[in-house]
């Protein structure tokens, strides 16, 4: 047990609150598929209160908009509720390598953000999940901007050098202007 997360974990999800009466979870997934929470074999859960343990994943399956895991010496209703809102982490060397032009979203979290004639439009600080792709929310003070994570719109995805060039498509600037 420690408080708060090291640096070498990532955030994955959220437990919305228990399932059933035999200690599995609802988590809320902020990664890709189930097999995230998988294949690092172990999670790490982080109350309220701030302080963090390490459980084995035992299962993990798809059910509705959630996912249900079962961890290792969590049995029952009453220790599940202990992890109601509780944040999931896995450990980062753990992560499945991507295909090529693929990003995990820590990865583009404080991006810079430029037009391709090099106008600067801000930072990427949010990333919105909807049915169809991913929406790039980029702030410049008060500002934000919404851009479609598609390869129409995103030209260049540079981490080296903490930037993403975006073509500007036919009214896209015009819609954030509301």
């Amino acid at each position: 047990m420690s408080k708060g997360p090291p640096e070498h974990l990532l955030l994955v999800g959220k437990v919305v609150r228990p399932h059933g009466l035999e200690g599995r979870l609802r988590v809320r997934s902020y990664a890709r598929s189930e097999e995230s929470f998988l294949a690092p074999g172990t999670v790490f859960l982080k109350s309220g209160s701030g302080e963090t343990r390490e459980h084995t994943v035992l299962s993990v399956n798809p059910h509705k908009t959630v996912l249900l895991m079962e961890l290792e010496g969590v049995n029952s209703l009453e220790e599940a509720e202990g992890y109601r809102g509780a944040h999931v982490f896995i450990r980062k060397d753990a992560l499945i390598p991507l295909e090529e032009e693929e990003f995990f979203w820590h990865e583009l979290i404080g991006l810079k953000v430029f037009l391709d004639t090099g106008q600067y439009l801000g930072t990427l600080r949010h990333i919105l999940t909807t049915g169809g792709n991913d929406i790039y929310v980029v702030q410049e003070g008060e500002k934000e901007i919404l851009i479609p994570a598609i390869h129409e719109v995103v030209s260049e995805i540079d981490l080296k050098n903490k930037r993403m060039i975006i073509s500007e498509m036919e009214g896209l600037l015009d819609l954030n202007e509301v």
